[in-house]
């Protein structure tokens, strides 16, 4: 399933998702559409139970598309428009239904951030850098997506300054899963989705459902939540069989049901 601006092939129950704007993967209004056309359409399409995010060329996405934005000036309605496309191309990655592994090639800038920040599980080559560059061009925006990955230091340092960190760097703090030379990159990731590829599709949409739920919830209400998921986890064929399997020491055959 291919859009103008984002490539999607789905193979062995993984979708590879590939922004795909030359030259730098900027995000335009176009983008924004196929991005949420596509992460919307992957939790309706059976035979896929993870998907991988990552940017054409050498850039994630480096941000906002400066020009279509000066060219949109002015236009009646259109702000509110583009925002609210852009606040939706994040939330479709963030509210999709299967698990979703950015797999950061290089810059992630701004709104390329955000889309980073709205992934599931991080991995990141050495030529990966993420920063907010807002302040430098006139605009704001990208914090509170930077404070899902960042410290309340960090964050504010860089919407401050506009500085940028490399994978190295990111990896250090915590906020990558891991960091590879970049043609290890996309083995690493498709690893990883493999690993998650393998699980109940049923027990992982649920897993996904619960820890977007509980994200801003007390430690009380939150893993009172978790416990009615078990419980609707146990009422699906493949929850059985991940018991009996486990029981009977041989790998779970799991239908998705």
């Amino acid at each position: 399933m291919d859009t103008e601006t984002v490539r999607c092939e789905v193979k062995d129950h993984i979708a590879l998702v590939t922004l795909d704007r030359p030259p730098v993967n900027a995000m335009n209004a176009q983008l924004q559409r196929d991005v949420m056309k596509v992460f919307d359409a992957l939790g309706d399409m059976p035979d896929v139970r993870v998907a991988v995010l990552t940017g054409q060329g050498k850039v994630f996405c480096a941000g906002a598309d400066i020009r279509a934005r000066a060219e949109r000036s002015g236009a009646p309605g259109e702000g509110g428009r583009h925002n609210r496309r852009a606040r939706e191309s994040f939330h479709a990655i963030v509210e999709c239904a299967v698990p979703v592994v950015a797999a950061v090639n290089g810059a992630a800038l701004g709104a390329g951030l955000a889309l980073v920040a709205s992934a599931d599980i991080l991995i990141a080559s050495e030529k990966a850098v993420l920063g907010l560059p807002e302040i430098d061009v006139g605009m704001l925006g990208g914090g509170r997506h930077a404070m899902r990955l960042f410290g309340h230091s960090r964050t504010r340092r860089m919407m401050f300054t506009g500085m940028r960190m490399d994978g190295p760097e990111l990896y250090r703090l915590g906020v990558v899963e891991d960091c590879v030379a970049p043609d290890k990159l996309m083995d690493r990731a498709m690893e990883i989705a493999g690993e998650i590829a393998s699980k109940s599709p049923v027990a992982m949409k649920l897993a996904k459902q619960a820890l977007n739920a509980i994200e801003f919830m007390s430690l009380r209400d939150g893993y009172r939540f978790e416990q009615n998921m078990t419980a609707e986890l146990s009422k699906y064929d493949d929850s059985r069989e991940a018991m009996a399997a486990f029981l009977e020491k041989r790998p779970p055959e799991f239908k998705g049901r």
